[in-house]
């Protein structure tokens, strides 16, 4: 009449959710000590050893990373992802080019510490440089319909999603 119940095996770690582990990719980003993996002052260069361009949409956020050695990613906090764009030759001269508009445009942005996500429309362009970070923050329309002082940065910034797209794309 009564049977004994079996035990649910014990339960797995769930993996993280996606928006955790762009949290966490986007941390250490942020967190990175330049010198620690190389990025550190280099000749000529603009100050920048990095860029952070993230803009906010009404279901998450969008990260793009470019660092001074060629790394590239584009994540979003919904869970897709391009991670390792660098290793492609398109992909390394658009970083370079959006970073060295960048290096152009570092007297307009305000030095700050502040890691907030971007709102919904918004754009926030992090200038990792050795100096410590700067930030600029812009609605998107503004800044892609080239009214910002750092609109160009934004334009570089979509050149190298433009070449992740279409690696992606390739692999498909």
């Amino acid at each position: 009449m009564f049977r004994r119940r079996e035990k649910a095996p014990p339960a797995q770690d769930a993996p993280p959710a996606p928006a955790e582990v762009f949290l966490g990719l986007r941390s250490q980003v942020m967190n990175l000590d330049p010198d620690e993996i190389g990025l550190g002052p280099a000749t000529g260069s603009s100050g920048a050893w990095g860029c952070l361009v993230e803009t906010g949409y009404p279901h998450g956020t969008a990260s793009l990373v470019c660092l001074r050695d060629g790394t590239t990613s584009l994540y979003t906090s919904s869970g897709f992802g391009i991670i390792g764009g660098g290793g492609h030759d398109a992909v390394r001269h658009e970083n370079a080019r959006l970073l060295a508009v960048l290096g152009e445009h570092l007297p307009e942005m305000t030095p700050s510490t502040d890691q907030s996500l971007p709102l919904e429309g918004r754009t926030v362009i992090r200038a990792l440089t050795t100096d410590g970070p700067r930030l600029f923050e812009e609605s998107e329309r503004v800044l892609g319909e080239g009214r910002s002082a750092l609109s160009p940065v934004f334009h570089a910034a979509h050149a190298v999603i433009t070449q992740l797209r279409l690696i992606e794309q390739q692999g498909r």
